[in-house]
């Protein structure tokens, strides 16, 4: 357990948590067995001052976890059909967190195929919140659990230097939609399409 990221490490601003979360190692164990892929691209939301972060609705059946404690995993359906992987970060009772958006797998291809029988190419296995929640199998099970010693932990990684790392706006939302609080690794094909009228920013020095 000494690689797990500790829960202090999410007990800090989500924006600086989303950041230094690119290079990190996601670990998603299940009947024994245990997959690695590492975070490539994630989005902060703040909290209930963040139009476009569900604690605006306050601590519902649906954004319980959110408001739980640091370190813990944050899973919600989307279009009642897609599955997203968060990390809940600053104390508890705030309700804000980082959503993983794309990650680079580092084994078990054939089983991630298997899962997302659908994509054309490996590169679009995992370049997607809902696409790494299907291909990872992490569902509302997970809801809830904990980062540091759950069946979803985040392990440390290869730091990526400022120099890789840019900024956009979040993907798909229309609330404070120009807040530059998407964050990737500019070189890895393994990341999402970053819409044409996005600006891309470089990483605040």
């Amino acid at each position: 357990m000494a690689d797990v990221l500790p829960t202090a490490f999410y007990d800090r601003d989500p924006a600086r948590v989303a950041r230094e979360l690119l290079g990190a190692v996601l670990a998603v164990t299940a009947r024994g067995r245990t997959l690695h892929a590492r975070i490539v691209e994630t989005e902060a939301y703040l909290g209930p001052h963040d139009p476009a972060c569900h604690a605006v609705v306050g601590r519902t059946a649906r954004t319980w976890h959110l408001h739980g404690p640091p370190a813990t995993c944050y899973v919600y359906r989307i279009y009642g059909l897609h599955w997203c992987m968060n990390a809940v970060t600053l104390p508890e009772g705030i309700g804000s967190a980082v959503l993983l958006r794309a990650v680079e797998p580092l084994d078990a291809l054939p089983a991630l195929r298997r899962r997302r029988p659908r994509a054309r190419r490996d590169l679009d296995l995992t370049n997607g919140p809902a696409k790494l929640c299907e291909a990872y199998a992490i569902t509302g099970d997970h809801d809830g659990s904990s980062l540091v010693d759950g069946p979803v932990r985040i392990l440390h990684g290869d730091a990526i230097a400022d120099a890789r790392v840019r900024r956009t706006p979040r993907i798909g939302i229309t609330r404070a939609a120009d807040w530059p609080l998407r964050f990737l690794v500019a070189d890895s094909p393994w990341v999402s399409r970053t819409p044409t009228r996005f600006p891309v920013l470089p990483l605040d020095p």
